[in-house]
């Protein structure tokens, strides 16, 4: 239930508070004095979307703010805090700004939010009736949401399991539809990836093994020059014929220092060195002798043989990878998506038993929904008839119609329409064609009635839903009203003094001389006040005895009637 609203900035409106509270409220003033604008601040914290034209002139933004008292244990209060809300008790406050340049701003609970959430909460807070709404209840859609919300638990929760089966069964029917319309470029996949790990494997490459190759071909390609290096430097170390070489040398220096070691304490350090360079240009001697003996004297034969296995290789990256770690890797990755392009028979086999049971069981619920909707829609029926009987509309009946579509959708089978028969013996017709826009405002009034009994809703708003209508049939809609409001909390703006009579709250919006709505300017009306604007409401003429005297007589006929 919403406590108060706080509107500033808002077109007309500069600074206003409206009490609302429980039970039925009503809205009234003179044209242009922002009643309408009421709705429209209603609709920002409901999560509608925002425009900057609404914004009043001269101001940066406009702001809006409601006060709601829910359920703190309830699920409103459970998605308001894992939205970040913070709530005091049962109260619960919602907010939305709009920029001059159309930014938009949500606030629940003192967080920030998604306008999203705003538009989620709403859906379970309010139900708002309006022009709009009359254009919106021609839609199939909103028909069959309207059925739905008649057939009540029941049908809401064969609903959520028919479409929890729906959804099991498109997944699994678009998995299916896929492996089987791709399984003819999947079985080319599989056979291109079988030639290629039967190719990778005949080939066996090791990782690294490009590099070790490019090593040996620059080794055995320069084969001769390496031989006549390592021979040249063999024989200056260490030679076979008398040509002076490096150990000879070192052996004479160490010869001719011995002799005059014991004259010099600096010699031995030296000759010692010179020892160590001996055994040092040994081991290098050793060294080449053994590099001269690993080199093959066949090596014409293996560097070919080298050259075979790199074209090889450069084959396989060319094909599969820029590098051979790459091919490696699409060897063992190919393996695996082989193996599952394999089971796709298997796998194929399986969907199609799947989607089988999934499609029996949305059968199998759909066929309970139709059943759920189908005596529904009797019932709804037949209280809205004879709600619009009281409504001046005592000819007309409304014939709710729940016929079998081809396909099946994530609502069921079921196409529902609402058709509206003026007069019996006449052709029911949809409900844009068989009632003007008063009438369809009084079927709109008699559908929540009539559901209300099944689907409470905490409040419900009603812009001029009395558009079109006077007399008798104002009354009604009024003693309509009153009724919806002992279940619920009711927001009417109206022009019509017979449906205001029945508010137990009444606000009047007034607009001071500069054309603005000002916090002053929002009156909750009572006794004599009251009387003054019902008999504005009835005759235009706020001081008419005449007036004054009839807005009396409505108020005592509302209080006294039998609702």
């Amino acid at each position: 239930m919403i406590e108060e609203i706080w509107i500033r900035s808002l077109g007309v409106i500069g600074d206003a508070r409206l009490p609302l509270g429980p039970g039925f409220t009503a809205i009234t003033g003179e044209t242009g004095a922002g009643k309408t604008m009421v709705v429209t601040a209603l609709n920002l914290l409901l999560g509608e979307r925002s425009d900057a034209s609404i914004v009043r002139g001269g101001s940066s933004q406009a702001v809006v703010e409601g006060r709601w008292l829910v359920d703190p244990e309830g699920a409103i209060a459970e998605r308001a805090r894992d939205a970040g809300a913070e709530l005091d008790g049962p109260e619960l406050i919602l907010a939305r700004s709009v920029s001059s340049e159309g930014r938009s701003r949500a606030i629940i609970g003192g967080r920030t939010t998604p306008v999203g959430v705003l538009n989620e909460l709403g859906q379970q807070l309010v139900v708002v009736h309006g022009q709009s709404e009359q254009v919106r209840l021609r839609s199939a859609g909103a028909q069959r949401d309207a059925l739905d919300r008649f057939a009540g638990q029941e049908l809401s929760t064969v609903l959520g399991e028919y479409q929890a089966a729906f959804r099991a069964w498109q997944s699994t029917q678009g998995e299916l539809d896929v492996l089987v319309a791709e399984q003819e470029r999947r079985t080319r996949e599989a056979e291109e990836l079988r030639t290629a790990m039967a190719e990778i494997e005949a080939a066996a490459p090791r990782r690294g093994e490009d590099a070790e190759l490019a090593e040996q071909s620059e080794r055995l390609t320069n084969l001769e020059d390496l031989r006549l290096a390592a021979t040249q430097a063999h024989e200056a170390v260490s030679s076979d014929d008398d040509a002076p070489d490096v150990l000879t040398l070192l052996d004479a220096a160490r010869r001719a220092l011995d002799k005059a070691l014991a004259h010099d304490p600096a010699l031995p350090p030296i000759a010692e060195s010179l020892q160590n360079a001996t055994i040092l240009v040994t081991e290098i001697s050793a060294q080449l002798s053994r590099y001269l003996g690993d080199l093959d004297t066949d090596g014409g034969r293996e560097l070919e043989s080298v050259q075979d296995r790199r074209a090889e290789l450069s084959q396989l990256v060319r094909k599969y990878g820029a590098d051979l770690d790459e091919v490696i890797d699409y060897l063992e990755s190919g393996s695996a998506r082989l193996l599952e392009l394999d089971n796709d028979s298997d796998r194929i086999t399986a969907l199609r038993g799947e989607v089988d049971a999934h499609r029996a069981n949305v059968v199998a619920l759909a066929a309970r929904l139709s059943e759920i909707r189908r005596d529904a829609a009797e019932r709804l029926g037949a209280g809205v008839t004879a709600e619009l009987a009281a409504l001046a509309m005592a000819s007309a009946r409304l014939v709710v119609e729940v016929q079998d579509r081809p396909e099946y959708s994530a609502n069921g089978k079921d196409q529902v329409a609402l058709l509206m028969q003026p007069h019996p013996g006449s052709e029911p017709l949809p409900l844009g064609k068989g009632a003007s826009g008063g009438e369809l405002s009084r079927v709109m009034l008699a559908i929540e009635v009539v559901i209300a009994a099944n689907d409470p809703v905490p409040t419900f708003i009603f812009d001029e839903v009395d558009a079109g209508v006077g007399g008798a049939s104002a009354i009604e809609i009024g003693r309509r009203l009153a009724r919806l409001s002992q279940n619920a909390q009711v927001i009417v703006v109206t022009h019509l003094a017979q449906v205001a009579a029945f508010a137990s709250n009444h606000l009047r919006v007034l607009k001071d001389n500069d054309g603005y709505v000002s916090a002053s300017s929002i009156q909750q009306l009572d006794g004599e006040q009251r009387i003054v604007e019902m008999a504005r409401l009835l005759s235009g003429l706020s001081d008419s005895e005449s007036g004054l005297a009839h807005a009396r007589e409505l108020i005592e006929m509302a209080r006294s009637i039998d609702r």
